[in-house]
């Protein structure tokens, strides 16, 4: 309601009796407006949408039914048609309840039957203090919608904005990782000493198994996983491009689509890339030799096994060794909350990686739960 005294507009051919409604009603607190047909009470609310409701507007309306020229359903679907209508009681002297139905079904707030003798006026102003009520609580729920749906659009707006600078973030990120990456070749091609290039080779292959997640999430639809199998082929792309001469050349890859989180696809990436490397080192001391990459889902367990057909037991250690690899695989194994295994079977050295596709809760969020 716009205002504080609220104004009814009363269509009814009846002069008499709209004479009775407007006293009534006035006593009661409202101001009072006359038509004396349909087609003078739709311009009297046209007029006053015009104005904005703020002067003259039509806060409810009490429309008789029988009426010459338009009557009252059919001056009910004109004024239902007005943007920013305001509630409308339909009021006639007819018993006949399909009347009512046809009204309200036509978007009437209520309906009453009136007497000649304005015995009915205490209940219009009843019932038009509800259509006001009633028409209120629904501007108030459009309001709401509409800031529901103007905060939906801005959480959404925030979220585009944030998803696109997550994956700026991701390119440069991957960017710089490639090209420290790139700087580490060029290091590791100039040196003259068999174990600073190989230092440098490992260290290289570590920061392009990190690099090649912020690739991945760059392009990638979803940046809060890692299609694992992808991102192995890629990384042991990178690997065959790096190495020297043919050493790489039957690396290969069977995998099984799995998706991760980005943090345990590093570390994936890293065991692969330390693996990878040293049976590239060690299994074949003679020349290059075939390295297998193999990920198998089993439900929510996956298995990542990296195999050679080398030397296997029969390999000597290497004084140059510093236990470093060993000790990175240790650490992201841990990561990965993963069991390492040699397969003793093998013929050559065959290392399995046991991991949980998602991350196993913690023991403090199970007693949390448990409590």
């Amino acid at each position: 309601m716009s205002q504080t005294i609220p104004t009814l507009l009363y269509i009814d051919d009846d002069a008499a009796l709209a004479r009775l409604v407007e006293r009534g009603l006035t006593r009661r607190g409202y101001n009072v407006i006359l038509a004396s047909s349909g087609e003078e009470g739709l311009e009297r609310i046209r007029q006053g949408n015009v104005q904005g409701n703020v002067e003259g507007g039509i806060d409810v309306v009490a429309l008789d039914q029988y009426m010459p020229g338009l009557d009252g359903l059919e001056t009910l679907e004109q004024i239902m048609a007005i943007p920013h209508a305001p509630p409308v009681v339909f009021v006639t002297a007819s018993q006949d309840s399909n009347i009512a139905v046809t009204a309200l079904k036509a978007g009437a707030a209520d309906y009453l039957v009136k007497d000649v003798k304005g015995d009915f006026i205490p209940l219009l102003h009843v019932a038009a203090d509800g259509a006001l009520r009633q028409a209120e609580l629904q501007k108030a729920r459009e309001e709401a919608e509409a800031e529901i749906h103007a905060s939906r659009d801005r959480y959404a707006a925030l979220a585009a904005e944030r998803e696109l600078l997550l994956r700026e973030v991701n390119h440069r990120v991957g960017n710089s990782l490639q090209i420290i990456a790139s700087l580490l070749h060029l290091q590791a091609s100039s040196a003259g000493q068999d174990e600073v290039k190989a230092a440098l080779t490992n260290a290289m292959g570590r920061v392009a198994a990190v690099a090649q997640v912020h690739r991945r999430l760059y392009t990638s639809q979803d940046l809060k996983s890692v299609v694992l199998n992808q991102y192995l082929d890629s990384l042991l792309e990178d690997l065959r491009r790096s190495a020297e001469g043919n050493r790489m050349s039957r690396l290969t890859l069977k995998a099984e689509p799995v998706e991760i989180d980005p943090d345990r696809a590093v570390a994936v990436g890293i065991i692969v890339n330390e693996l990878v490397m040293n049976a590239v080192k060690y299994a074949y001391p003679d020349g290059a030799g075939p390295i297998h990459v193999e990920l198998i889902a089993r439900d929510d367990e996956v298995l990542l096994s990296i195999a050679d057909d080398g030397v296997g037991d029969a390999v000597k250690a290497d004084p140059r060794s510093t236990g470093m690899g060993q000790r990175i695989v240790a650490a992201m194994a841990s990561k990965l909350d993963a069991s390492v295994e040699r397969d003793g079977a093998h013929s050559g050295t065959r290392i399995v990686l046991k991991f949980r596709r998602t991350t196993a809760p913690s023991s403090a969020a199970n007693n949390a739960a448990a409590s």
